[in-house]
């Protein structure tokens, strides 16, 4: 009888081993033979199961993007009220701080996206799958009567996110030049401006 080949839990390790280097190392210092070692394998080897170095990125940001996506669907599905679906949504989105890995190892991947197409289209899936989100909860908070909006549920869903990013980038770096409470503030200002809610926190 043949023996179960152990080819996925390899490929999970290595894949467990690159996300980590990429948080030590960054993308753009990052090599083949790091990863290898991490694994206690040769650069061959580690090619025996992915083809480039590339592709293992990819499989690290597919996860990650997987994970990101679910942690914040989970959020926003905790609670039944749209404003109080809005809140968590917004919650779950920023950075705590430079040792948020899973936003950290985001933002490191995307910077492969502005040359690799592959690296591109994931990118662009995580986010249309946020503004989708956010959309739905707009717009059944729309429907309730709970907001009134300012503009289509989309606009302000892409605007909510893009600012998510943009303070994310900040909030990441070695030194942060804001804190996430105050990154929340703003978000929470420009939420309630387009929904014409308070958004408050209920007890």
């Amino acid at each position: 009888m043949a023996r179960p080949s152990k080819a996925p839990e390899r490929r999970a390790e290595l894949i467990e081993v690159a996300r980590q280097a990429v948080l030590d190392r960054g993308v753009l210092n990052l090599r083949l033979r790091d990863v290898a070692e991490g694994a206690g394998l040769s650069p061959g080897s580690v090619l025996y199961y992915f083809p480039t170095l590339a592709d293992l990125l990819q499989e690290v940001q597919r996860e990650a993007v997987a994970r990101f996506c679910s942690a914040r669907e989970q959020a926003a599905g905790t609670k039944t009220k749209p404003s109080d679906r809005l809140l968590a949504m917004i919650r779950s989105g920023l950075p705590t701080g430079p040792d948020d890995e899973l936003c950290v190892l985001l933002y490191e991947l995307g910077t492969i996206a502005r040359r690799d197409p592959a690296y591109a289209a994931r990118h662009i899936t995580l986010y249309e799958q946020q503004v989708g989100i956010y959309t739905g909860i707009l717009e059944a908070g729309a429907a309730t009567g709970e907001f009134t909006l300012t503009a289509e549920p989309v606009s302000i869903a892409r605007n909510l996110v893009a600012l998510e990013d943009g303070y994310g980038l900040h909030l990441t770096q070695a030194v942060p030049t804001m804190e996430t409470a105050t990154a929340e503030a703003m978000l929470l200002s420009y939420a309630r401006t387009a929904t014409s809610n308070p958004l408050e926190d209920r007890p």
